[in-house]
């Protein structure tokens, strides 16, 4: 029975895991609001080694629809607006000799519709991780059930595996829902 509840909580850690990962990728994904998230991911060469813009610059938002990037060292400003433009943000930076500053244009009805369909597509991964998280966790079920534990309890546990992976599906809806509707707003 031990050995069950393990793999029922070892299986909800990783649904939850796989719930971080969506709000991860999902603040990567702009609503037309100038966020420091949006450079998550952004990295420069900083003495030798691909490091985050983020570590080697103060970023902050002024306004809703500008981003003002000040690096800790200037020389690394070149490195910073080359690494925009090379990404797929589509932000036009603009640097002063001091601070790069990101304007933040209104998203398009195709630009939001585009967005709105990357949304979803991160959402069916999260639902495919946690499906396949209930996969894994009652082939582990089965094997116990093949070294002697109960039927029933095996199968109790295994209703309770889908009952969570019911839940954590439906809370994925809801988050995608949630960006959805935050990137339609204008």
């Amino acid at each position: 029975m031990e050995e069950i509840t393990f793999f029922l909580d070892e299986a909800k850690e990783s649904m939850e895991k796989a719930i971080k990962h969506l709000d991860h990728e999902l603040t990567k994904i702009r609503a037309g609001r100038a966020t420091p998230q949006m450079l998550d991911g952004l990295t420069v060469i900083y003495y030798g080694s691909p490091t985050q813009v983020s570590q080697v610059s103060s970023i902050n938002t002024p306004d809703a629809r500008t981003i003002a990037i000040k690096p800790f060292e200037k020389s690394l400003l070149q490195d910073i607006e080359k690494a925009i433009r090379n990404s797929d943000l589509g932000l036009n930076p603009q640097n002063n000799g001091e601070i790069i500053i990101l304007s933040v244009p209104s998203l398009t009805e195709e630009r939001r519709k585009e967005l709105s369909k990357k949304v979803r597509v991160e959402g069916e991964e999260a639902k495919i991780s946690i499906r396949n998280i209930r996969k894994n966790t009652n082939e582990e079920l089965r094997k116990l059930l093949k070294d002697g534990a109960s039927e029933d309890a095996v199968k109790m546990a295994e209703d309770k595996v889908q009952k969570t992976t019911d839940g954590f599906i439906l809370n994925v809806d809801q988050h995608c829902d949630k960006k959805e509707k935050e990137i339609m707003t204008i």
